[in-house]
């Protein structure tokens, strides 16, 4: 599934999965995720909120690491598009999507 880290100023304040990923990929009963970031794993929980229309990730080590890989490579202002490739029961990997050059 594709996400977007979403960029304020220089910082990333979340990952955002959107309703319809949230709502095709996540049973309502989970309450955390877990990422694979490198050699890092971390659980996110998922707040109520992320079922009423606010699927959004934010949690400060998933931030943080998404700034340390992405903020180098991204014009100013611009989220990053990323897939959220599945790793096991409720645990994920991101990948950065490859952009295509305008013609």
């Amino acid at each position: 599934m594709l996400v977007t880290a979403q960029y304020k100023g220089h910082s990333v304040t979340a990952l955002r999965v959107g309703r319809r990923n949230a709502r095709r990929f996540f049973a309502k009963s989970t309450s955390a995720i877990e990422f694979e970031l490198d050699h890092l794993r971390i659980e996110c929980g998922l707040p109520p909120e992320f079922w009423d229309g606010e699927a959004e990730i934010r949690d400060l080590r998933l931030c943080a690491w998404l700034e340390s890989k992405h903020h180098p490579r991204r014009p100013p202002h611009t989220d990053v598009t990323l897939a959220m490739i599945p790793a096991g029961r409720n645990s994920y990997k991101l990948s950065p999507v490859l952009q295509r050059a305008a013609n």
